[in-house]
Order: structure tokens, then sequence, then C-alpha cells
């Protein structure tokens, strides 16, 4: 492996084809240059220097110039980087976060049959200590840090239940936790089955196998696929899940870059699955890298229907590098172009000024065919086949679940639920009652919540803005009236957006009983864009006519 290694950083030290004399004169100038600088810093600034700290941050800064995916990791931050690349870790297996009431972290989602739920923590549960070491006030990767290990070690966790206010302490034994890559699959509805796939870690592809076999022989005769909210991961991984659906020996992907030995075709290798089952897949705007690479894939080849909205728009590959003293960087080495021939990445970055991202214009993007002659178009993510935009977040609930909300609202409500219910109905049909949201509420109003009004912030701007012109003394009766009918009413604003609200906390409460899967599972009942492709594949004329 070390010989591989350094193979790899010869090659990149050797000089490329086309860079001439005076670039090479240049880096080796600038480098000197930089050399220079630190150690006059070193020697003769008036503070002393922390190496590590000052030239990360020049390391960093020079990075930020280029794009957010080319990224350098000391050692201290490998190991993240390996978590993100494989899934893997070793841990209690739940989601934590800091507690803006309480100024502290608490536990916010166990992972099912994970040291966390095993040893019967809940939601909300309050972090206090961990063996020795208090975790009062600390942040959330503090104490993230403190709950990682090596799998096998055992700590005692103190920590409080809000709900009773009683303190206790529970003996963990940390191990190597493997975040679920199909969260859920399914059978939606008679003949159509569902796969839900979060990311794609090493491995993916066998999960997704084994749930498309099983699916199947549960009479799976049309299948949705959700990518939504799938920022990617392994290339070979996407290559492995489209051969799943199309014929051994078909062109997936290619890589294209500098160092032209490095340049890669991807094609499928093994005999597929099926390769005429209707298949819709669900994408969005966290649909990036490898699920762009998947999903366009099969849109290029006809093999499916994409639905939802448009995806990201990351079409650059990046491999990982090992540097001296145990340090790692993620390089972006090449961009990638789908069957078609385009490459769907969305946005240009320039170098110069300390860098900036400019989206590729509407105007300069080039049109490319299908397989069936389809047209589709490069420069700005996969554009759906059918679009279906999701409902809207209103601000109301945006403020409640989204922003920093100091009093807590939904978090306390959700804990005192799970205490106050032992069981509560299967996650597809569970849904909280009228008198629930109306207990929730209640909460809201006798708490100081604070959120801003859209409707109060566009006419206190266009009340500034006729000032300006003049024009608002002759339209000040008008101002009046309209202040007036859209003064601020929270008891109006939650009665408005009573259903949105009951959806989400319904969905927070079924997740702390039934973990992600029900969480997915409780998805269905709002979820438009899932309801239009059931109706698709129920509608084989038109699934049929859209790929043509």
């Amino acid at each position: 492996m070390k010989k591989i290694l350094l193979y790899l950083v010869c090659l990149l030290a050797l000089p490329a084809w086309g860079q001439t004399d005076k670039h090479l004169f240049d880096v080796e100038k600038n480098l000197q240059i930089f050399n220079s600088i630190y150690r006059n810093l070193d020697m003769m600034y008036v503070d002393t220097l922390n190496a590590g700290q000052v030239i990360g941050n020049g390391i960093n800064a020079m990075l930020s110039s280029l794009d957010p995916y080319t990224e350098y990791y000391p050692e201290d931050k490998v190991k993240d980087l390996k978590w993100m690349i494989t899934g893997k870790y070793a841990g209690i297996g739940a989601m934590i976060r800091y507690n803006n009431q309480i100024k502290n972290v608490v536990i916010d989602q166990p992972y099912e049959g994970m040291p966390a739920a095993v040893a019967g923590l809940r939601k909300g549960d309050i972090i206090l200590a961990i063996d020795d070491t208090s975790m009062v006030g600390k942040s959330s990767e503090y104490v993230s840090n403190h709950l990682r290990g090596n799998g096998g070690t055992t700590f005692m966790l103190k920590y409080k239940r809000p709900a009773t206010g009683k303190t206790m302490k529970v003996k963990i034994t940390r191990k190597a936790i493997q975040m679920p890559a199909v969260p859920y699959y399914g059978m939606v509805q008679p003949g159509i089955g569902y796969i839900n796939l979060s990311s794609f870690t090493e491995g993916c592809s066998r999960d997704v196998r084994r749930a498309l076999i099983d699916l199947k022989k549960q009479g799976c005769k049309g299948l949705i696929f959700d990518l939504r909210g799938n920022g990617g991961g392994s290339e070979q991984e996407a290559v492995s899940i489209v051969n799943m659906f199309v014929p051994k020996g078909k062109l997936v992907v290619s890589n294209r870059g500098k160092l032209k030995r490095a340049n890669h075709d991807y094609r499928t290798t093994v005999e597929p699955i099926d390769t005429v089952m209707p298949l819709v897949v669900l994408v969005n705007g966290g649909t990036a890298s490898a699920s762009e690479i998947t999903s366009g894939a099969l849109q290029d080849m006809d093999r499916a229907v994409i639905l939802g909205t448009r995806t990201f728009g990351k079409g650059l590959v990046q491999m990982t590098l090992d540097l001296p003293y145990n340090t790692t960087m993620k390089l972006t080495t090449n961009k990638y172009y789908i069957p078609s021939g385009r490459c769907i990445q969305a946005l240009k970055y320039k170098h110069n000024n300390g860098g900036e991202a400019v989206h590729v214009a509407d105007s300069l993007t080039h049109t490319f065919l299908t397989a069936h002659g389809r047209k589709v178009k490069d420069g700005g993510g996969i554009m759906p086949d059918v679009e279906v935009k999701p409902d809207s977040m209103s601000n109301l609930v945006y403020y409640l679940t989204e922003v920093k909300d100091s009093n807590e609202l939904v978090l306390n409500y959700v804990t005192n639920y799970i205490a106050t219910h032992t069981t509560i109905a299967p996650a597809r049909s569970f849904e909280i009652s009228d008198a629930d949201f109306n207990d929730f509420k209640q909460s809201v109003e006798k708490s100081n919540f604070k959120y801003d009004v859209g409707t109060e912030k566009y006419l206190k701007d266009l009340e500034k803005l006729a000032k300006f012109e003049g024009y608002y003394n002759d339209a000040k009766p008008e101002f009046d009236a309209l202040e007036k009918k859209l003064k601020h009413n929270l008891d109006k604003d939650l009665d408005f957006n009573k259903q949105a609200i009951k959806r989400m906390l319904s969905m927070d409460i079924v997740e702390a009983y039934y973990y992600q899967k029900g969480a997915v599972e409780n998805s269905f009942n709002d979820d438009k864009q899932m309801a239009e492709a059931c109706k698709l594949l129920g509608d084989s004329k038109r699934y049929n006519d859209l790929l043509k």
C-alpha cells in the first residue's frame, strides 16, 4: 500500500503535460516565499506561534479558493474523513445535539439495536458526564469525541432524564457503528416497492441488492428508488447500483482530469437483477454526487423516470491522498460525464481573489440526447422528467424547527409525550390528535416564542421605499389599513399551520419509538412526490410515453 501511495505522490510531483517552464518557476518561487515568510514569523513575531494552527490556517485559506470539496485533514481529523467514506465508527450509536435552553448536549436520536438504545437512552436525555469527565456546558463536538472510541471499550455515562428529573448512571460498551445506508424498504402499495438509500457509503450496493431481491419475492412489479437528500459518496457503489437495472457492459460514468493516466470509464460488470421493471427515482436539491451519477445514468439510458425537483449539480470527483505525519488531503481530480456525454456540474469555481463560485447560466448549457433520443441538458444538475415540488415549509414551522429556538419547544414537547405514552399506533398510521396539538399550541403561546413574520417585514421594506420615493404620505391610509390586517397574531398563525405542525411533531415522535425506519414510513402520509410516483407506476402508458 505504501508503495502505491508513494507512486501516486511521485506522479503528482511530475510536470503535467502543458505545464510550461514559467509555470513551474512560478510554483517554486511562491513556495520559497511562503517558506521564508513563516520562518521569519516564527523567529521574530512578538508572540510564540503554534505551527499547526498558523500553517493549517494558511493551508485551509489556500484550499478555500479552489472548491468546497478539496480539504485538508490534520492527524486528529483523519478519523472524520474515514467515517464519512465508510459510514463506520465506534461509539454508542446515537445522534446528539446542543439544547439551547439548558446549554447542554442531549441525546437526539438513538439508533435501533445500538448501545445507546440497548442502554435505554431516550430523546432529550441530558448528558452530564462520561466517566469522570464533566460534559456540562460542553459543545456537541467535545461530547462526540468523548463518546467515540475503540470498539469494545466501556465507560460510565451519567445522564439526567428531564421528564422525571432523575439522574442516572449506565455502563455502556462502545461498538462498531454502521450507519444504515438503507434505513427503510418495503411494499407501499400492492405491486409497488420502495427503497430509501440515505448515502453511498462502502457496501451500500449490497444492502440495495438484498432489498430489491426481497421486494421481488414479495411481488414487487414496480419500484420507487428514493435518493432525495442523498449527498452521495462512492462512485463505484453508484455504478454497482445502476448495474442492477441495466445489462452487463454498459458505460455508466467517465472520469476526465489533468492526469490522463488517472482517467477511467466505469462500466457495468455483472448480470443485472431486473432490466424491465418500471422504475421511478425520486430526487431533490439535496441529491448530489454519486446520487446524480445513479439518477443521471438511469435517465440517460431511458431506464427510469426521474421525479421530483432539480438535483444539486455536483459533477466533480475527489480522491484521498496520504500526506506526511498521518495527515490526509481530499482533492478534486476529475469531472465526471454520464452516458449521454454531459457533465452536470452547476458551479464554476474561480480561484482569484480568494475564490468564488458562479452558476452556469442556462444560456451556456448544451443539449445532449438519451438512448431514445430525448433531450437533456448539462451544467445544472439532473432535471427530472416529471417535476413535482413538495409543500414549502411555512415561516412559523421554519422558526420552530430550523432556527435555534431558545425555548426548545418542539424538543420539550416530544420528550414529555414520550414520557407519558408507553406505546403509540404503528408508524404508518400515527398522527397526534387535535387535543395534542392544542397542548403544544398552549405551550408555544405561554412561552416568549418570537419569529419574523414575512408579510410584516416586506410591508416595512415597502414603507421605507415609499418614503424614499415620496409616495408614502399619499398612501399612508392604505399602509395603516394593511398593517392592521397583517398584524402579527401567533394564535391565528398556529391554527393556520396546524396540519404542518402536526406532521412535524408526529414524525419526531414516531422516530423516538420506531427509529429511522418508522420516520421514513410515517412521512409517506403527506408526501406529494411519493403519491405521484405511485400514480405514475400505476399508469403504464404514461410511464412508457415519458421514456419515448
